[in-house]
């Protein structure tokens, strides 16, 4: 998710995360099922396996987990997950971007149509909203691995484009296309990062009251609930102090 405060919705997100544990191993081994199937079973030899196994480790999914879910990729008749994107409009207008991996594309396509429905949004197109986004490589680490001016400091010797900094950790922006590269440059100096993907960021915010606010947590807190989701981004913008009430 994305709003006025990024950290404090990254932290909403992993608070709801945490406790849905079970499903967010779940959720992470899809992904690195799927990687390992669409490239090498190696982390080293294949990034987007690399990049779902540190998210993974970052949670503490035991590593015969990790290795299982390797393991499975390589096995004949096993799932052959999906990639697809949803684009929507949630309470107060606001754009959504749902990424799933799915072994039934129709079966995702009604339950995602369902939820935004639900929580009064509605589904469109694709492209009806990535455009207010940018398609960009992320890279969090917590906020005692560096001081700000470090940071930004190593990000832009790293080749990044961005960098914020705040009391919760810093966030590096870069090419999608340079991600490990920055994210290689920048853990040989502060150590392992959070995490490491490409995101969807936007370009501007659109406000949204407690009451529509408070619909569209619940309809992201659904969506996420989703055995086939994995990723929800929105472009919402909430009060802090609004969004530490909704949250508790």
């Amino acid at each position: 998710m994305a709003g006025h405060s990024k950290f404090k919705n990254i932290q909403f997100r992993k608070g709801a995360q945490d406790k849905k544990r079970s499903k967010l191993f779940s959720k992470l081994a899809r992904e690195i099922t799927a990687a390992a199937r669409m490239g090498l079973p190696d982390p080293a030899m294949n990034a987007r396996l690399r990049t779902a196994v540190q998210a993974a480790r970052v949670q503490n999914m035991p590593k015969d987990n990790i290795e299982r879910a390797i393991k499975k990729s390589q096995e004949a008749g096993g799932e052959n997950y999906e990639e697809v994107r949803y684009e929507g409009f949630g309470p107060g207008g606001v754009g959504v971007i749902v990424e799933a991996l799915t072994d039934n594309r129709n079966r995702t396509a009604s339950e995602v149509r369902s939820i935004f429905s639900k929580f009064g949004g509605n589904l469109g197109e694709t492209g009806a909203v990535s455009f207010m986004f940018d398609r960009i490589g992320a890279i969090e680490f917590a906020a005692d691995k560096a001081t700000p001016d470090a940071m930004i400091e190593a990000a832009i010797e790293g080749g990044a484009e961005d960098c914020e900094s705040s009391d919760d950790g810093h966030l590096v922006y870069c090419d999608p296309d340079q991600l490990h590269h920055v994210a290689k440059a920048l853990e040989a100096r502060f150590g392992e990062a959070n995490s490491a993907r490409i995101v969807w960021r936007p370009q501007t915010g659109v406000p949204v009251d407690e009451e529509a606010g408070q619909k569209l947590l619940r309809m992201i807190d659904a969506l996420e609930d989703s055995d086939d989701v994995q990723n929800v981004y929105s472009n919402f913008e909430i009060a802090d102090e609004v969004l530490e009430r909704l949250s508790a």
